[in-house]
């Protein structure tokens, strides 16, 4: 049965990358977790020193629409780690796709994925 993937891609602000990193670490990565989001991947861009990816996946769209309403109204993050990570951010986009199992089991387990 396939996954909805969102593949979440961040321009952060100069010089800010390991800190983002460091927050994603300590912070957001427990966070989404004790929500049970899963995430698959998540990461410095190979080719962009102020890029960053963290790659998240569902059931379906509806779980991604109820899991992340929940989640950013929450007060764990509202009142929690949310400031400190958005002040670090310059823009965000979002791709949002269908894989495979196995697709997304390889992403997972890829070179630099970090989550696998």
């Amino acid at each position: 049965m396939s996954r909805i993937v969102e593949i979440r891609s961040y321009k952060l602000k100069p010089a800010s990358r390991e800190r983002f990193h460091e927050l994603v670490v300590t912070k957001s990565l427990p966070l989404l977790r004790a929500w049970h989001m899963e995430v698959v991947a998540y990461g410095p861009s190979l080719d962009d020193a102020d890029g960053y990816f963290l790659i998240r996946v569902y059931d379906n769209l509806e779980h991604l629409r109820a899991s992340q309403q929940a989640f950013y109204a929450s007060d764990d993050w509202r009142k929690g780690p949310r400031q400190s990570i958005i002040d670090l951010i310059e823009t965000d986009w979002n791709a949002v796709l269908w894989l495979t199992p196995e697709a997304v089991d390889a992403i997972r387990n890829s070179p630099g994925s970090n989550a696998g």
